[in-house]
């Protein structure tokens, strides 16, 4: 359910009840490990694809990890483009950030920022369009 070095629909775990913790948080709300700390430079975090349209994107940061949310509490209220109605579990949002519960856990290395030091999180966008070049 949580390994996504491979491609997959996104789609077809996340209302998968086997696992118990996609029932807890009603899909995924969990961050992923990309590296152990803060780079100077953006790395890549995730990069997506739709199968039918071509359309995808990277992302890359410089941040150690990846927020992962799927629109756990979209209820039906909220209507997009083309009339669509959101529900629980049609959303994919991605946060590059500090480990959560970073400031209690050693391990998870440091959030402090001192008077006069400077936090820079670098987050890059790449977007695809999936079209072809004509010939």
């Amino acid at each position: 359910m949580f390994d996504f070095t491979t491609a997959h629909p996104v789609g077809a775990r996340v209302r998968n009840a086997e696992e118990q913790q996609l029932v807890f948080g009603r899909g995924y709300d969990h961050n992923f490990v990309i590296a152990r700390d803060v780079s100077k430079s953006p790395r890549l975090h995730a990069s997506l694809m739709d199968s039918v349209s071509g359309r995808g994107f990277e992302i890359w940061s410089n941040q150690p990890g990846l927020q992962f949310y799927s629109g756990n509490f979209l209820d039906g209220t909220v209507v997009g483009k083309s009339h669509h109605i959101y529900r629980e579990g049609d959303a994919i949002v991605l946060e590059p950030q500090l480990f959560p519960d970073t400031v209690n856990r050693k391990e998870f290395g440091s959030a402090r920022l001192a008077p006069g030091e400077t936090y820079r999180n670098v987050i890059i966008y790449c977007f695809t369009s999936g079209a072809t070049k004509a010939e």
